[in-house]
């Protein structure tokens, strides 16, 4: 009993472990995308099930069959120099294990990255999901609206996230629909999803920003596109628009709730270039404009010694240093 007390606590703990895990939403998909994630992870962890099964197998009938017994006692095994076929055998399966993992891999990566399969003749829905601390702003350009910390979307029809943010780098994340992707500041980047099957799922920011990380989550809404329909005609009818400067209010507010407005920041907030840095135009027009022209980050209050002095020499030590004083007073003191 005392040899398998461990072993079977270790067995109770993983079972309860699992049980904490039934809500699992990446092998819960409801896309495509998310879809061929969830099998490539499925897939890995397979394997490494059945690397660790013949490993521990291997462990097992080693320590059995080879084991100190008083019948063995004394016995000394033969010299054995090596076996060539062995060690090729044990170095070539890791490599294999390592090409094989890394091929798919790939072919999940890239394949991700595309409109998925079979709704390539579509014409995709544009999003613009833009974060800000600690929140996300999801601009409609076709319907001409924009939510606040959610975002509702047509089932069956290729989304086209662009992703950028006005503050630190964020992680946009839909765990159900497609892995994540970043969002950066002055950068355009995008996101390829569909929707499969209507429901409710979570969103959240998957890389550490700031105190309100935690905060920055969101609804993702599937609808049938009639339904989809029938919300946006709601909401151009009866939400408020949205201004400039209740927009440049709201980006300094750390913490709002779900908001609906009938019209969108693009007009007035261009986003950035798909990814390059671009300038505005000899007329003064806002869309050539660089994105932290528009929105610059806050300047610091702090200043150094060194921020008016011109051409300043690293190499040459500062006339005020103690260096230079303790010199003076040794030539003083000759």
């Amino acid at each position: 009993m005392n040899k398998r007390g461990p072993l079977f606590a270790m067995l109770l703990s993983f079972t309860l472990l699992l049980s904490g895990c039934s809500s699992l939403t990446v092998l819960n998909p409801k896309g495509p995308a998310a879809r061929t994630l969830s099998d490539t992870i499925i897939f890995s962890i397979l394997v490494m099930v059945g690397i660790l099964a013949v490993v521990y197998t291997l462990y097992i009938v080693i320590l059995t069959k080879y084991r100190a017994k008083k019948s063995n006692e004394g016995y000394e095994p033969p010299h054995e120099e090596g076996n060539k076929w062995l060690e090729i055998l044990w170095t070539a399966i890791p490599i294999l294990i390592v090409v094989v993992l890394s091929v798919v891999t790939v072919k999940t990566t890239v394949a991700v990255e595309k409109v998925p399969a079979g709704y390539e003749d579509q014409k995709p829905l544009v999003i613009y999901a833009s974060s800000s601390n600690w929140k996300w702003h999801f601009s409609y350009p076709e319907e001409g609206i924009e939510t606040v910390n959610y975002v509702n979307i047509p089932t069956n029809r290729p989304i086209e996230f662009r992703l950028y943010s006005f503050g630190p780098i964020t992680s946009f994340w839909i765990p159900q629909l497609h892995g994540q992707k970043y969002a950066m500041s002055d950068m355009l980047t995008k996101l390829n999803m569909v929707a499969e099957e209507p429901g409710s799922m979570l969103g959240r920011n998957a890389n550490f920003s700031g105190e309100g990380f935690a905060h920055m989550e969101f609804e993702t809404l599937a609808m049938t596109p009639t339904e989809y329909d029938k919300w946006v005609k709601d909401v151009k009818e009866t939400a408020p628009e949205l201004k400039e400067d209740e927009f440049n209010k709201l980006l300094k507010t750390e913490h709002v709730g779900r908001m609906t407005f009938s019209s969108n920041h693009l007009e007035f907030s261009p986003p950035p270039a798909e990814g390059h840095h671009h300038g505005g135009d000899a007329n003064g027009n806002m869309e050539g404009m660089d994105h932290n022209e528009l929105h610059p980050d806050p300047a610091t209050t702090e200043e150094s010694e060194f921020d008016n002095v011109p051409n300043v020499d690293p190499n040459k030590p500062d006339p005020d240093s103690s260096l230079d004083e303790s010199s003076n007073h040794q030539h003083e003191g000759h």
